[in-house]
This record gives structure tokens, sequence and C-alpha cells, in this order.
């Protein structure tokens, strides 16, 4: 089985809606390549002739060593040895990088984002790991070649933060391979590579977290910059007349709740967007945007309004949408 990382980031379309693809179908011949992993889908748009293709088997090697290290779908996978350690297993460079960033964004956001909050997630019917402690991200601990538990059943999941560092390895590794202006997207998640083949910036479009809704901002994503976004999207079902996403509030155990529907975070690489956008999100209404501010995170919340969607920027998020 593949790693599946929540598509709550579906919101963000850049590759083919909105506004990118139909100005580089006007303006430029452009090359595309795509593929699968983790469940979801991956893709490259570049100027014609930039040899995308050749990149195919570097990043199918690249996502496939990503998924046996830190998918909780696969009972072969380091991070599900963890979990069915006692005390902690040993770990590869890459994946106790992904835990520090993880533990580090669970103290900066007091909380809010908590990569052992996995068995909670489970039990609202949306993850894989379905028996397990409380959530309590203090009682992992990072050795040299290894992590501890300070509990026998604790158990981790990087799902809201890997999916991230997975797309800055893959713009590495095109970075690398000499190919200059592209725009990445995994799973919703992008990064750009240079600059449009028109010379401007790439843009994307942050889609409504309803179907019919009207597209709430148009973002200008400049060179190596990223965007990720995290809301009710597809992980969510209706029960007694309300949605239930699979984001939770560490603090109640139970999913979201309150009128924010989603939240963008743009920052210098995708692991930092996709962490933080899952914390603004799980910190909720009144504390994410606290959160936002307290750290200038550049976010746009879109909280669900009477009429309409009601917006809220924070950390200068406004000097990049259209």
């Amino acid at each position: 089985m593949h790693i599946v990382f929540p598509s709550r980031r579906a919101f963000l379309t850049g590759l083919g809606a909105a506004l990118a693809a139909p100005s580089l179908a006007r303006a430029a011949a452009s090359d595309h390549l795509s593929g699968a992993a983790f469940g979801t889908r991956w893709s490259i748009t570049g100027p014609e002739g930039a040899g995308l293709e050749r990149l195919r088997p570097k990043i199918d090697a690249l996502f496939a060593e990503i998924d046996r290290d830190m998918s909780p779908w696969r009972a072969d996978s380091a991070i599900s040895r963890f979990n069915a350690s006692q005390s902690g297993s040993p770990a590869s460079s890459e994946m106790i990088r992904v835990t520090q960033s993880a533990l580090r964004l669970a103290r900066e956001s007091e909380g809010a984002f908590d990569p052992t909050v996995g068995p909670l997630v489970a039990r609202w019917g949306f993850g894989p790991i379905e028996r397990g402690a409380a959530p309590d991200w203090r009682k992992v601990t990072i050795g040299t070649g290894r992590l501890t538990k300070g509990q026998a059943d604790l158990t981790l999941d990087l799902c809201g933060i890997a999916k991230g560092r997975a797309l800055d390895r893959a713009w590495q590794l095109a970075r690398d391979h000499g190919v200059s202006n592209l725009l990445f997207d995994v799973g919703g998640e992008l990064r750009a590579l240079g600059r449009h083949p028109e010379g401007r910036d790439w843009q994307v479009a942050v889609e409504p977290p309803a179907p019919g809704q009207p597209v709430p901002a148009i973002l200008h994503l400049p060179e190596g910059m990223a965007v990720a976004t995290s809301g009710l999207g597809a992980q969510s079902y209706m029960l007694n007349g309300r949605v239930w996403g699979h984001i939770m509030n560490p603090a109640s155990a139970r999913p979201v709740e309150g009128n924010l529907r989603s939240v963008t975070v743009l920052a210098h690489d995708a692991m930092t967007a996709d962490g933080w956008a899952t914390a603004l999100f799980a910190a909720g209404d009144a504390a994410g945007p606290a959160l936002a501010r307290t750290h200038d995170i550049a976010a746009l919340f879109l909280f669900e309004g009477a009429s309409s969607l009601r917006q809220l920027r924070t950390g200068g998020i406004g000097a990049v949408l259209a």
C-alpha cells in the first residue's frame, strides 16, 4: 500500500486551472509531466523543451523512498515499525529531520499541530492508526539515528508535514538536474522554480471550500515560494447536519469545529507551508489567526458567513493576492 496524505489541500489549483494553464496554452508551448504517489497525483509544468521526462525515474524513486519511510498505511514502513515498538526504533536521517520539524511546529503552535494524533484521526473514520495512546507529542524524543517514545502505545503520524517535505525534495531534485523554470504540484501543494514562461510569477487559484462558490483569491507564487491549504475538502463527511473533517483539535479530541473552512499558507518551503496550514486550521476560528499573527505567517483564512465567505489575511499574504 502507499502512503495516503489526506487531500485537505486540494483547494489549490495550479497546473490546469483558473490561470496557470490557460495562459501557458495561449502564450507559449509547455511541457507537462505527471504521476501518482502518496495516494494522490503529482505534476510538473514547464516551458517546452525543458526535458521534464528525464526526471520521472528519479522522482518515482524519491517518492518510493519517502513512502517506505513515512507511510502509516504500510506495515513494513519505518514509521509503522516505530508505532509497533515498545520504546522506539531506528530511523533514517530524513525521517529524523521531518520528525524534528514536526515537534518544533507542535511546540510553536502550542500543540495545535500534533504528530501523535493518529489514533484520534482513525477514531473519527479517517486514518489507518487504529490503536494507540492519547496524543502527546512531548513523549517523542530524538537520538542519534533513533526515535524514542516515552509510552509504549504512543504512535507517530507525519502525514501533516511529510508531503510538503516530499515536494521540497522533488523541487530540489529538478533544480539539481538543470531545470530552471517550472511549477511543481504534489496533491494540491505547489512550489515554484523560476518563473512562468512569459517571464512573470506563476499564478494559482485558491478554490472555494464548497462547489459552486466563486474563486476567493488568486495567488502570485514568486520564485522558490510554496503554498499549501488545509480545510474541509474531500476528507470529510456529513453527520447530524454538520460536516466533520479529518483535521483534529487535539485539545478537544474532536474534529475542528466552528466557521473556519480553509487556511492557505505561503512559505519559503513546502514543508513549512504544509505544517502551518494544518496547525492554523486545527487551532480554529480564533486561535488560528492569533497564532498566524504571533509567528508572522502569510495566511489566508476563509470563514463561512451568512451569505458568502469571509476572508482574513495575516503576515503580508495580501502582497501576493491578485
